[in-house]
């Protein structure tokens, strides 16, 4: 299994670190000249992946050109694309022994290609510098452009994904600028084009407004669209001006929705309240 809620020890140089050694751990991390989904959607689960070395990058800047509810990314006018950036990552990973690679990125509708072209730099980079360690990219929609899940594809990453975030039910209002439909149409072309390859992943988080019938209904919509593995873990509002939080789910709750997960036959399933999508063991 690759991902899901970590319960081993991970497998590099600081698999002993203790809580107190978060702000290390940061600062190293500042000191690589590296951004992280981490730090910049402010994840709660940071102590815990800092602890064991865990995180994940973040490509193309960090100001994304939409502004979804849920998220605590800066939003505006984004940076230009950094070309240093994949050596940078690959370096990193070096140092910091990595050996499951988390690459994923803002949303760039600026662009042209949504800056696929750039996760192929870093995809490239990684394969060369380091052939041994899994790499994962987290991909934004590009607004539906198969000219850029081609250059994707081509570029054989270990596993796709991309986060439906949320319900059908809640999507628009989390979601202004996005597509629920899109996002499916993405999964199951992946899922088709590069079936014995490539895993497909994506997630969700609940506890926005949707119901237990809207949640199956997600799972049965991804499950169609050809997704390997599956990520649902409970929304936790990253600032005080964030989408409001309707529900915190129960260890029940999170089995049931589990269950029903796994009898829908996904690959790899992994459900509950501190599930991340990057989350990796």
């Amino acid at each position: 299994m690759r991902n899901g809620p970590m319960k081993d020890k991970a497998s590099n140089k600081f698999e002993s670190i203790s809580p107190r050694k978060f702000t290390e751990f940061n600062d190293l991390i500042e000191s690589l000249n590296i951004k992280t989904i981490c730090n910049s959607g402010l994840c709660p689960n940071r102590p815990e992946c800092f602890e064991r070395g865990h995180l994940a990058f973040l490509i193309l800047g960090d100001i994304c050109t939409r502004n979804c509810g849920f998220c605590a990314v800066n939003h505006g006018t984004p940076e230009k694309v950094d070309l240093g950036e994949p050596e940078k990552i690959s370096k990193a990973i070096k140092l910091l022994g990595i050996k499951h690679a988390v690459i994923t990125s803002v949303t760039r509708d600026d662009l042209d290609d949504g800056g696929a072209e750039q996760f192929v730099r870093v995809i490239d980079k990684l394969k060369k510098n380091n052939p041994t360690s899994i790499v994962e990219v987290l991909i934004p929609d590009f607004k539906g452009n198969k000219s850029s899940f081609n250059l994707i594809i081509n570029a054989k990453p270990d596993i796709v994904n991309h986060n439906i975030e949320c319900c059908k039910s809640c999507f628009k209002k989390l979601r202004p600028l996005g597509d629920y439909n899109c996002s499916l149409n993405l999964l199951k072309y992946f899922g088709e084009k590069n079936r014995k390859e490539v895993l497909t992943k994506s997630g969700f988080m609940v506890g926005v407004g949707e119901s237990m019938n809207d949640i199956n209904s997600t799972l049965n919509d991804l499950k169609k669209s050809k997704v390997d593995i599956i990520t649902i873990g409970q929304y936790l509002p990253p600032r005080k001006d964030s989408f409001k939080l309707s529900k915190m789910y129960t260890k029940e709750e999170f089995s049931s929705i589990e269950d029903y997960a796994k009898r829908l036959g996904f690959k790899e399933v992994y459900v509950g309240r501190n599930v991340r999508s990057s989350y990796v063991h």
